[in-house]
């Protein structure tokens, strides 16, 4: 598994998975879309990093000689095969296996855009002492609340096939930038 980055792709997606159904039986409460937003922004990159990290290190202890393009695939293989693999298992996991679990994701993402709404107007009304402003900042506050209205939030889904294409695409752009960043520095330190 050592030599083999698809062994690490394959251990990146068991540990993706792991956490993704960690968070789905124990932390889904009122908390579970703010909780999953934590975890993928904080603990996920974190796995991926160590991931890219042994898959170039199990190489660079045996004093085997690497140069950018080799450093780069050892690093952006193992994360893509682990990525890919989530994406989809998560897609059809929320579009297919159990959709409630989905349909509370929805829930508390737009409860959550909500709540930021209300928070920004309430700091905004705060420091305003002109009434032109303050009857600017009601008007462009009442539109945006319309865009919560059971009518505009119908049909929305953040776990679309569309939307899950976004996100595979972001998360592409994070793994080519750190390939590119792990290929830059074991290829210095490696390379004679």
């Amino acid at each position: 598994m050592v030599k083999n980055v698809y062994g690490v792709g394959f251990a990146l997606y068991g540990a993706t998975m792991l956490l993704f159904f960690g968070m789905y039986f124990f932390g889904m409460n009122t908390e579970y879309f703010s909780n999953s937003l934590l975890m993928n922004a904080f603990l996920l990159p974190l796995v991926f990093v160590a991931g890219a990290y042994f898959s170039v290190y199990s190489v660079k202890k045996k004093g085997i000689p690497m140069g950018f393009q080799e450093v780069f695939g050892r690093t952006f293989k193992p994360m893509f095969v682990g990525g890919i693999l989530s994406v989809i298992t998560m897609f059809l996991f929320l579009n297919f296996v159990d959709t409630d679990a989905k349909d509370l994701l929805n829930y508390q993402y737009i409860e959550r855009q909500k709540t930021e709404l209300n928070n920004e107007y309430e700091k905004a009304k705060i420091g305003m002492k002109d009434a032109e402003q303050k009857q600017e900042l009601e008007k462009n506050y009442q539109n945006r609340l319309q865009s919560f209205s059971p009518e505009m939030i119908k049909g929305k889904d953040m776990f679309s096939f569309r939307q899950f294409t976004y996100y595979f695409g972001a998360i592409m752009a994070f793994y080519v930038i750190l390939s590119v960043f792990f290929a830059s520095f074991f290829r210095s330190s490696i390379e004679n």
